[in-house]
């Protein structure tokens, strides 16, 4: 159980380091197509798509992380972006180091 904790709270912290979270996309779309997607706006290193265990379909959600700052902007430049026909709703994800967050608060 401990071990399982663990895992959690890894993939909490790790889920900070991308760049970009988009949530409403269809139950259709898979992980590769987001991918597709985002890479005519520069290259992605990583989707991450989180499935539910107890009904196997992902839970509409996903982090983007891109190999570079700039491709990040590409993405907020553009409007909207839609898939199969459902609009995607973007969030950019701030990240900061311990060292700005610890001096922020002295």
């Amino acid at each position: 159980m401990a071990a399982a904790k663990a895992v959690r709270a890894a993939g909490r912290r790790s889920r900070r380091l991308f760049d970009i979270f988009v949530a409403e996309i269809p139950w259709t779309v898979s992980s590769k197509e987001l991918k597709e997607y985002f890479s005519q706006f520069g290259s992605v290193q990583r989707c991450q798509l989180p499935f539910d265990r107890d009904t196997g379909f992902h839970k509409r959600y996903c982090w983007i992380k891109f190999s570079a700052p700039e491709y990040v902007q590409n993405v907020l430049q553009k409007d909207s972006h839609v898939l199969e026909g459902s609009k995607l709703a973007l969030k950019q994800q701030t990240r900061r180091r311990r060292s700005q967050r610890k001096n922020q608060s002295d």
